[in-house]
């Protein structure tokens, strides 16, 4: 069986429709524009490179300022939920949840709108870690793209933190950079 080849134009043609593709897909995933307001849905997505007010920082930034003690690390993955159905008496034990030494954990805090409950242990959970200094430098994080560390950052800025980072790489980036992780549990709720 003989294989019939495609004339050299029409393969170069084919390979540069390809390449645009590539470039334009990739293009598209390094200029996701910042809203307004908040995220409000679809969390795990392509995140912006910017998020205006705050510093956006890459892997080896994050850890420079994390072994220097440059600031206060603050995770916002939320919690897993209990799944839905188990019985009322079933044992039920969390995933645990492994993130950059030092943090502290303020789960449910980077939704893009909050109950009341949710605002206030966040705006608590920030006081007590920054010992109400809102010029204290702080690093907002969850996973790699993931919205919840880009508006919980948002969020503190909008409550007056001057010193705002934004590690969009998360734990996984941190991670794959072959840097410690540590089991953390969340804040306590103190309403």
């Amino acid at each position: 069986m003989t294989r019939r080849r495609w004339p050299t134009g029409v393969r170069g043609f084919v390979a540069a429709i390809g390449l645009a593709l590539l470039a334009a897909t990739a293009a598209a995933a390094e200029t996701v524009p910042e809203p307004d307001g908040y995220r409000m849905s679809d969390f795990r997505a392509a995140v912006p490179a910017t998020l205006r007010g705050a510093r956006v920082i890459d892997t080896p930034q994050a850890f420079a300022i994390w072994r220097d003690k440059a600031a206060v690390f603050v995770d916002v993955l939320p919690r897993p939920p209990r799944p839905a159905g188990l019985p009322p008496d079933a044992v039920w034990r969390d995933k645990p949840r492994f993130d950059i030494p030092g943090s502290v954990w303020l789960p449910e805090t980077g939704y893009g709108e909050l109950a009341p409950a949710a605002l206030h242990y966040f705006e608590s959970g920030l006081a007590r870690a920054t010992a109400e200094d809102k010029s204290r430098p702080l690093v907002f994080y969850c996973l790699a793209d993931c919205w919840m560390s880009w508006n919980a950052a948002k969020r503190a800025l909008a409550l007056g933190y001057s010193n705002v980072s934004w590690f969009s790489r998360g734990t996984d980036g941190w991670s794959a950079a072959g840097h410690p992780l540590e089991p953390r549990q969340p804040e306590l709720r103190l309403d």
